[in-house]
């Protein structure tokens, strides 16, 4: 009787392993896998946005002490910047092709209203000589190259995911898991041109 429980139990152990071991291999786990990749660029996109909303107070009061007069410029920074750290695209809205459309254009205002500050700065010899002013021009352009690498990645992972999703056997575990493309950054109309800079 014992013999006969131990080659049953062996034989169920058998067949599991043999009905299991194809889908180690076939990529079940691929899609959540990519997701969460996906969300993890995503998330720091979002803490280099994060980053760079946290400089742009600093810098503001920086230039308010040499620029007085420039106050509508500087009142654009910090709208742009209270506008864009209002808006947040989870990464379950990364599906909505609308919710990362309005994230970007609130990002690409504040990038407008930041250049139109530098170009400020540019008038006033004292506050380019400036020590603070020059590590917080520093750090922000340093930011703004986060910015574009960690939006390189997030691209990069976006596109791994979609393209898995809709080949085979990706498809077959994207209607399993009920996954949806995710929405990659577009580049703003008119951002092909390059600014105009005027003195």
């Amino acid at each position: 009787m014992t013999r006969v429980l131990l080659r049953s139990s062996f034989m169920q152990l058998l067949c599991l392993f043999l009905l299991t071991a194809p889908l180690a291999g076939c990529g079940v786990n691929t899609v959540p896998t990519l997701e969460e990749q996906v969300n993890a660029t995503w998330a720091q996109v979002q803490n280099e946005y994060k980053r760079r909303a946290d400089l742009i107070p600093n810098l503001v009061s920086t230039v308010k002490g040499y620029a007085t007069h420039e106050e509508q410029t500087l009142t654009e920074v910090m709208n742009a910047r209270a506008k864009a750290s209002s808006i947040t695209l989870t990464p379950e809205m990364l599906s909505d092709p609308q919710a990362v459309q309005n994230f970007e254009q609130s990002q690409g205002t504040l990038n407008q209203a930041l250049s139109r500050l530098m170009v400020v700065s540019e008038r006033y010899p004292d506050l380019k000589a400036n020590e603070n002013f020059i590590m917080l021009q520093s750090q922000l352009e340093g930011t703004e190259n986060r910015i574009t690498v960690a939006r390189r990645d997030y691209i990069a992972a976006v596109q791994a995911y979609n393209t898995y999703i809709r080949g085979f056997p990706g498809r077959i575990w994207a209607m399993i898991y009920g996954a949806k493309a995710k929405q990659s950054f577009t580049a703003p109309e008119g951002s092909e041109n390059a600014p105009e800079v005027k003195f």
